[in-house]
């Protein structure tokens, strides 16, 4: 169950009763002092990465894998400056496969006594391996994953509610639509206004309010647009400001967003279905948008990153990639097939 209350403390705040709970189990034998001073070390270290006076609820699992890859890349200061080492300049495999339980302790933690209302450390992508350190998972939907859940969000439920009045078909279909098309995160889905949506020149575009008070205004895909213009009409009479609301008219929360998805794969053909999270949905926008070859900064722009360096980690590997662009080779696009060469 979730908290009643979230108690919204800074990540600073958290640390030190965290920290502070960890160094007690000391005296009653249940830590050792050396391990509870690592935990100390790495939770300071998480605060600051994160930036400590962040809230701790507001970190999405997209904030923890930036924290994570950041401790990745960090120098380990604790080996003498003239040491040859294998790895210049980086954490150890062990060192970040530490960091992250200590992170993950502290989340676990933070969940079972209210400060955060859903432990992001669940749709956190990086995660340790036995050899290499912290790696980002790949998680975005093959093209035929992803065209299932997209087919399932355009077609109409089998089964709709009983009452008109609860009926969330539409509501379901547009927040699929979004993440797969789009590639919001999640915090920016739910924080989604009515208000954030426009038309210029015939289009529809979405205002979407990002991290560190960017805005960006993104194009919606005709087809996206169309079941926005519908869910409007179901949801006409409501007077709150938020898009995405509950059949009880409230705001619908990060968690929500989740039982969405899952319940639009329950109507995906077995062979093509797979579970994945908003997380997942914002790997796959990425991934099939520059596997198609969509100009990098334009996707960059779609995500809200700031450095076409980050994109990176959105990109997962798709099967037979490889073959579909050798037989597609731009530089014999427009030409004639060539002529096998004399010998």
């Amino acid at each position: 169950m979730l908290p009643a209350q979230v108690n919204r403390l800074t990540v600073e705040e958290a640390a030190d009763r965290y920290v502070d709970l960890v160094r007690a189990k000391t005296v009653t034998g249940a830590l050792s002092p050396a391990t509870a001073e690592v935990y100390a070390r790495d939770v300071t270290t998480f605060v600051r990465l994160a930036g400590p006076g962040r809230v701790l609820d507001d970190l999405t699992g997209e904030d923890v894998d930036e924290v994570l890859l950041a401790f990745a890349r960090k120098p380990d200061e604790r080996r003498r400056a003239d040491a040859p080492r294998k790895d210049e300049g980086v954490q150890s495999a062990a060192s970040q496969a530490r960091f992250r339980r200590s992170v993950s302790a502290l989340f676990k933690h933070a969940a079972s006594v209210g400060w955060v209302q859903l432990n992001p450390m669940a749709t956190a992508s990086v995660t340790a391996r036995e050899r290499g350190g912290l790696r980002a998972e790949r998680r975005a939907l093959t093209k035929e994953q992803a065209e299932g859940l997209i087919g399932a969000a355009r077609s109409p439920a089998a089964e709709p509610a009983r009452r008109r009045d609860q009926r969330t078909d539409i509501r379901d279909a547009l927040i699929v639509l979004l993440l797969a098309t789009l590639g919001p995160r999640v915090s920016e889905l739910v924080r989604a206004n009515v208000e954030d949506f426009y038309t210029n020149d015939g289009v529809r575009y979405w205002r979407i309010f990002g991290k560190g008070g960017k805005t960006r205004d993104v194009p919606l895909p005709r087809d996206v647009a169309a079941v926005f213009d519908a869910y409007l009409v179901v949801r006409a009479a409501e007077r709150d400001k938020a898009l995405l609301l509950s059949w009880r008219g409230r705001r619908l929360a990060r968690g929500d967003v989740q039982a969405v998805i899952d319940r639009m794969q329950q109507r995906v053909e077995p062979g093509r279905r797979r579970s994945v999270t908003p997380h997942g949905l914002r790997h796959t926008t990425a991934t099939h948008l520059l596997a198609d070859g969509t100009d990098m900064d334009a996707v960059r722009r779609v995500l809200g990153h700031s450095d076409l360096s980050t994109l990176g980690r959105y990109r997962d590997e798709l099967p037979g990639e490889l073959e579909v662009a050798m037989r597609s080779h731009p530089l014999l696009r427009d030409g004639d097939t060539p002529s096998p060469p004399h010998g």
